[in-house]
């Protein structure tokens, strides 16, 4: 249940290849789409790629449609739209939020834990 998502140009070998490196373990098991780009994952990861006919998708990738669904919900309506300029500022914070979001009563102790664990700061 957790998600990464990056602004590119364009989804090609080089793009996903770095992704990839960044975000996911070794040999880690990936679903994917046929997006022939794609393909490169078979390197590093247990990549299955399927065609899927569009009836099917949710079976295939069932949280693919959700994520997607609450980042349009939240960019439109949290921030009625934005620029190309900070999409990934924009896509960070909504993987931040969505990768917590079954930690919400979890939040002040972790904060409280934070706070007292972390060295003073001083001014000079």
């Amino acid at each position: 249940g957790f998600i990464a998502m990056q602004a590119v140009n364009s989804v090609c070998h080089d793009n996903v290849e770095q992704f990839v490196a960044k975000h996911l373990t070794i040999q880690q098991e990936v679903h994917t789409d046929g997006l022939p780009a794609l393909n490169i994952i078979d390197k590093t990861q247990q990549h299955e790629a399927r065609v899927t006919p569009s009836e099917l998708v949710d079976e295939w990738l069932p949280w693919v449609h959700i994520a997607i669904g609450n980042l349009k919900a939240f960019l439109l309506g949290t921030f009625h739209g934005i620029t190309g300029k900070f999409l990934q500022e924009y896509l960070n914070e909504f993987c931040y939020r969505f990768n917590r979001r079954q930690m919400e009563r979890e939040i002040p102790n972790r904060l409280l834990n934070l706070a007292i664990i972390h060295a003073p700061v001083y001014s000079h």
